[in-house]
């Protein structure tokens, strides 16, 4: 297939490109650069299946051959406030993103009569009331916190994808990722993994916000795409949840990094910081992956964070 991914650049995005390409796809990369490193993509410039486009994808988008396949990732994902990536420090980008985007992504799979993968979150489930999450949850989402700039541009993207399945007859695809992680991270997003894996690797206390009693469910990246991809290839048409179910908390989280790391400097208890909706427990039912893709996660954590590390080291300069 000639698959058009937006978001290429990104942590996602250019493990994507990674996975079709290897798989004996042509990849267009699409990318504005708002939040995606043009180093994640440098090692496919040679790759003569890859091509780029630099485009906002809130704007109409030009293809210039028809595709099998559009992929629709572009968007910032980061909640955290201290990032200058963070979606909260980015309201009207990610706004854009989720809604012009998904519009114009739509079009082009529409002109093009090409299937399409929506790239939706856990998020839309806000801070939810039920555990774990099945895809038939319809969320406990505050609709003008600081935090829906996102929720809601997703939200209103899986609604625009199921509108141009059922009116359109587009061949549609919904994924919702969890707690993702792995090599090509950004190190100053301010997400829990590359805050620990930094104040480990530098031997500084990690530091846990609250109690530590908040939950996440966290997916090795590799383990993700691969399930990206079984959807791509698969027919169903409803969203999947594609994450990892295993439920760790943060405190919890912070003593294994300590422990791989070898780090002595423990950590450090600090008032809670984050968002008034920010969730408290997070963890996928993958009931419908595993029966619908043959899939689930096969990295246990502890085999993730040392497969993570190397890359971290290297952004550090840390031998």
């Amino acid at each position: 297939m000639i698959v058009l991914i937006t978001g290429a650049a990104g942590f996602l995005g250019s493990h994507l490109c990674e996975k079709l390409l290897k798989e004996g796809h042509q990849v267009i990369g699409m990318d504005n650069f708002i939040t995606g490193n043009p180093n994640n993509l440098a090692h496919l410039a040679s790759n003569p299946g890859f091509s780029f486009i630099r485009h906002d994808v809130a704007n109409f988008i030009f293809v210039p051959v028809k595709v099998d396949a559009v992929m629709h990732f572009a968007s910032p994902a980061s909640p955290n406030p201290a990032s200058p990536y963070g979606y909260t420090n980015l309201p009207i980008q990610t706004m854009k993103a989720g809604a012009l985007g998904t519009h114009n992504t739509l079009g082009v799979a529409k002109a093009c009569n090409a299937r399409y993968l929506l790239a939706s979150t856990s998020e839309i489930y806000g801070d939810p009331l039920e555990h774990p999450q099945r895809e038939t949850y319809w969320g406990h989402v505050d609709p003008i916190g600081v935090r829906s700039v996102y929720d809601e541009a997703k939200r209103f993207a899986e609604a625009l994808t199921m509108a141009y399945h059922r009116y359109h007859g587009i061949d549609t695809r919904i994924v919702r990722i969890f707690n993702t992680y792995g090599p090509r991270m950004r190190l100053d997003d301010g997400r829990v993994v590359p805050n620990f894996l930094q104040q480990a690797l530098k031997h500084q206390p990690l530091t846990v916000y609250g109690d530590g009693s908040q939950t996440r469910s966290f997916c090795y990246v590799d383990d993700l795409i691969d399930g990206i991809y079984r959807l791509l290839l698969s027919d169903e048409h409803n969203p999947v949840n594609i994450g990892n179910p295993v439920e760790t908390t943060i405190l919890e989280f912070a003593e294994t990094i300590n422990q791989i790391t070898k780090n002595p400097a423990g950590m450090v208890i600090k008032p809670d910081m984050q968002l008034g909706d920010d969730p408290k427990r997070r963890q996928p039912d993958i009931t419908r992956a595993r029966t619908i893709l043959d899939w689930q996660p096969i990295t246990p954590l502890k085999a993730g964070i040392q497969k993570t590390i190397p890359y971290f080291k290297s952004e550090l300069g840390i031998a």
